[in-house]
Formats: structure tokens, C-alpha cells, sequence
């Protein structure tokens, strides 16, 4: 008995892949541009000021009041080791969804939405090996410039999860 439907072939399912695209929010941390995967990001709020909480960890700027949901803030400059900026008319935060918690993210600015084709990324370089590898899971050669493309939940550890939400 045969079968009216094909079944694909290694090379199909490949070519399947290669043409995925990925929806991404851009932002700039001083020169570089980095990505996040759009599905993530439910604002993108211009700076607004920062409420210190006590005792909060040190990568935490403290709390914003969103919509009645207190959303802990972080520096993403900070976090990822790259040096302080003063805030200007550009900054904004970029606030995401983490496991069911709403995290805020400081950015030098918001570039753009991209709809780029996965076959276009690659993996970082062997040479970044430690520099951010656990976060940044490709490159994305786009024709006039690099986009890093970070993987917003593994910026934290699991502790520094348990200490964001207690931040709230």
C-alpha cells in the first residue's frame, strides 16, 4: 500500500531550516547592536526614573511601576560587562518576559524591528569563547554591519532569577 503523502527528504528538512526567519527587536549598547528574539519583548518604554529598592543585588537598578506591575530594572550594560553610560534622550527599556516575570532592560537605544533569515547567523567565533558564550548565541551578518544575537534567559543564573523576582 503506498502513501499519497511524500516524505521529505534530509536535504528538504535542511533547506526548511536555512530559510527560518527570525523576528528581532535591535538596540544599541554603545557601538555595538545587539538582538532579542521579538516573541520576548512586551514594551519598550523610554527612560523613566528608577525607584532603589534596599538590598536589591547589584545588577539591579531598582523597580519601575508599569501598568500596576512593579517590573525590576536592569543595566544590560552592566550586566553583560561593558562600561556605564549616562542616560540620554535615546535610552530606553526594553522590558521582556523571563519565566512568567516581567524584567525591564536599560539600552542606549532602540534600533529597529528585523525579520532576518537564520542561514545569514552563525555561531561566535571559537576567540569569544567565555566572553559572553553562555548568552550570545550567534552573530547575524547583515550587509553593512554585525547584529549579536543574545539569548535573554540565560543572562541570569538561577540565583540571580530567585533574587530578581524578590526584587519585585
Amino acid at each position: 500500500m503506498s502513501s499519497s503523502i511524500a516524505q521529505k527528504t534530509d536535504a528538504e528538512n535542511f533547506s526548511d531550516e536555512a530559510e527560518k526567519e527570525l523576528q528581532l527587536v535591535s538596540f544599541k549598547l554603545g557601538e555595538e547592536e545587539f538582538g532579542v528574539d521579538i516573541l520576548q519583548v512586551k514594551v519598550i518604554n523610554r527612560m523613566v526614573e528608577i525607584t532603589r529598592m534596599p538590598e536589591s543585588p547589584a545588577f539591579v537598578e531598582g523597580v519601575i511601576n508599569l501598568r500596576d506591575k512593579l517590573i525590576p530594572v536592569v543595566d544590560l550594560r552592566k550586566r553583560i560587562g561593558l562600561p556605564e553610560h549616562a542616560h540620554d534622550k535615546d535610552t530606553r527599556i526594553i522590558i521582556v518576559e523571563l519565566e512568567d516575570q516581567w524584567i525591564g532592560f536599560v539600552v542606549d537605544a532602540v534600533s529597529e524591528v528585523l525579520r532576518i533569515p537564520k542561514r545569514i547567523t552563525a555561531p561566535p567565533p571559537d576567540m569569544a569563547v567565555g566572553m559572553g558564550e553562555e548568552y550570545i548565541t550567534a552573530i547575524g551578518k547583515l550587509e553593512d554591519r554585525l547584529l549579536i544575537l543574545l539569548d535573554l534567559d540565560k543572562v541570569f543564573s538561577t540565583e540571580e532569577q530567585v533574587a530578581l523576582k524578590k526584587a519585585a
